[in-house]
């Protein structure tokens, strides 16, 4: 099975109080980093997962109703910090970019999608059907901007599409996976209660580790390690409790059979990338 190269990128940060994302914790104000994940296959080339935010994603939040969204997680984004801008630095453009995967449709994974307006694109086909069933307010409200993937429904594949497989131990307490490339080299992973549809990716590093990206399935290292998730009121309002503390508790417990595994939430500092432009 192929083992894949894989780096993290910081596509701006947000920046809002510890206690909404850890029960318990304090009021201090902390940057949450929009961490994206840059893969390479052997065969298939270069692999997204996320997208951060951008510039479209400011103008996207310019006027209410959506300013709301960065009053509430103030936004910072320095120039030429996009995934898009960064990979040009490193020499890569978009159009080298084989397949974007989407964890889920969040305002702050899906910032990007308009940058790389000819790639190939995967989510999950019950998000973008709850996506398109919501109002502006109503999608809003969940963190959802249906602006920003306006342009992507003619090159969306579905998740649910793929093969499915069944995931190897301890992992298959998450049930089955789905094999986004063909090789069961990297693997779609169900993480439900923090979105609809939301999913994680694993796959095997160059280094023979196992990677787990879990996106928004905990907001911390921290969180997965010690089991503490946010309050009941944010996971309530954007999905389901109990289903969010189910997944944590999954994650808590493959994290302690699995000794070398790397579990990466998309949002944690300690993956913080060690400089950024």
């Amino acid at each position: 099975m192929a083992r894949l190269e894989w780096e993290l990128i910081e596509a701006g940060h947000c920046v809002h109080p510890q206690r909404a994302v850890r029960q318990g914790a304090s009021w201090h104000r902390c940057e949450f980093p929009a961490l994206v994940a840059l893969l390479r296959h052997p065969q298939r080339g270069l692999i997204l997962f996320d997208t951060g935010y951008s510039d479209a994603f400011l103008q996207a939040t310019a006027r209410l109703p959506e300013r709301l969204y960065r009053w509430v997680t103030p936004v910072h984004l320095g120039p030429g910090q996009s995934v898009r801008a960064q990979l040009q630095q490193r020499g890569i453009g978009a159009a080298d970019i084989g397949l974007v995967v989407l964890s889920h449709l969040h305002g702050d994974h899906v910032g990007g999608v308009l940058d790389f307006p000819d790639v190939p694109l995967l989510c999950s086909r019950a998000a973008w059907q709850d996506q398109a069933a919501r109002g502006r307010l109503r999608a809003l409200s969940v963190g959802l901007l249906p602006a920003l993937t306006r342009d992507a429904a003619p090159r969306m594949g579905w998740l649910e599409s793929l093969p499915e497989v069944d995931l190897p131990r301890p992992f298959d307490a998450f049930g089955r996976g789905r094999d986004v490339l063909g090789d069961r080299s990297l693997l779609a992973v169900p993480l439900p209660g923090h979105a609809v549809g939301q999913h994680g990716l694993l796959f095997e590093g160059a280094d023979g580790r196992p990677v787990f990206l879990v996106a928004d399935a905990a907001w911390s290292s921290a969180a997965i390690t010690d089991g503490v998730p946010p309050p009941r009121l944010v996971t309530a309002l954007l999905g389901h409790t109990g289903t969010y503390r189910q997944t944590l508790q999954r994650l808590q417990q493959t994290q302690r059979q699995v000794s070398d595994l790397q579990l990466v939430p998309a949002h944690c500092g300690q993956w913080r990338p060690a400089a950024t432009p």
